[in-house]
């Protein structure tokens, strides 16, 4: 089985090394810049539980070095994926499975769940369709990420919570494919469930993260303070049942109540969400993914979205002040 992360960040460097670690050695990562030399150098380093591993993965710039593989796991950024298309090409063969773990709504969320809107292109993730032409939706395995990862300094990974890797078909079905990848890492000390509803589970994440990461972007503000402020907890909320309308009209069921999920982003404390952390860092934020998708959703179904719309106009102006719109 041979396997390739393409963006061997925080994410995709945590799966690798975890991977790498228990023994899969036809793995490989394309890396950039100091972190793939650091890579080659020493190694990916992981630190998780205080202790430090070094693991043993080949890395590579360009993808023409590791030819077509099994699986190819995304774990760059939404807005990254375009124009990387050419660079991921020659990892692509006939029988090549593409995992997208992306935040936000997924470019194939209209890929075989049926309906009038069966196929639909979304605008916001996809402009033009080229993510669906050049990697094809039938190639796709879904998945929702949970874990909390940094990457501490070039080539060195540090675990801060979480293992689960939420794994699905996009139309439920429970193939080979994603069973055996499920398998794999579940054998690296991961928890890899393999969902019928991988739609669902999307939604519940993206839920928080449409509200929380453009309001922390616009106010500088942690999770814990956007909650326990009245007007911008009330503000996340009303966003937030903007989105379960969409959700909603597309056959998404929520497994929580939105006051639970509030409740939840709170109980993480003072954390800054990762569209803040980029605002800080100078980097492309995550816009169209999180908030813009579902503003084009809402069109989609009819669906008002007042509070979306209001917010996604500030935070797009935002970045574009800051040279961080991606």
């Amino acid at each position: 089985m041979k396997i390739t992360i393409f963006g061997a960040g925080a994410i995709g460097g945590y799966l690798a090394a975890k991977l790498a670690i228990a023994g899969r050695t036809d793995l490989s990562i394309v890396a950039r810049g100091a972190h793939l030399e650091a890579i080659k150098a020493d190694g990916l380093r992981l630190i998780e539980d205080g202790k430090e591993t070094v693991a043993p993965v080949r890395a590579a710039a360009r993808a023409e070095e590791l030819g077509v593989q099994d699986y190819v796991v995304l774990a760059l950024k939404a807005h990254s994926l375009t124009p990387a298309l050419d660079q991921i090409a020659p990892l692509l063969g006939d029988n090549t499975s593409v995992v997208t773990m992306q935040n936000g709504v997924p470019w194939w969320y209209f890929h075989k769940v049926g309906g009038p809107l069966e196929g639909t292109r979304l605008g916001a993730v996809d402009p033009g369709g080229a993510i669906w032409q050049r990697i094809g939706p039938e190639r796709v395995i879904g998945s929702v990420v949970y874990p909390a990862v940094e990457v501490d300094a070039p080539g060195l990974i540090r675990h801060v919570e979480g293992k689960r890797f939420s794994l699905g078909e996009p139309s439920g079905e429970r193939s080979e494919r994603v069973t055996a990848l499920a398998q794999e890492m579940v054998k690296a000390g991961l928890q890899a469930p393999v969902r019928d509803d991988i739609r669902s589970e999307i939604w519940v994440k993206l839920w928080g993260n449409l509200s929380f990461n453009p309001i922390s972007a616009l106010t500088g503000s942690t999770l814990a303070a956007i909650v326990a402020d009245e007007g911008t907890r009330q503000l996340a909320r009303t966003m937030m049942l903007e989105a379960q309308a969409i959700g909603e009209s597309l056959g998404v069921r929520f497994a929580i109540g939105v006051d639970r999920r509030i409740k939840g982003a709170g109980d993480v404390g003072e954390h800054k969400t990762s569209m803040l952390q980029d605002l800080e860092r100078g980097r492309p934020m995550e816009i169209d993914a999180l908030v813009g998708a579902v503003r084009e959703l809402g069109r989609l179904t009819g669906t008002p979205t007042p509070a979306i719309d209001g917010v996604l106009a500030l935070v797009r102006r935002l970045a574009v002040e800051r040279g961080c719109y991606g």
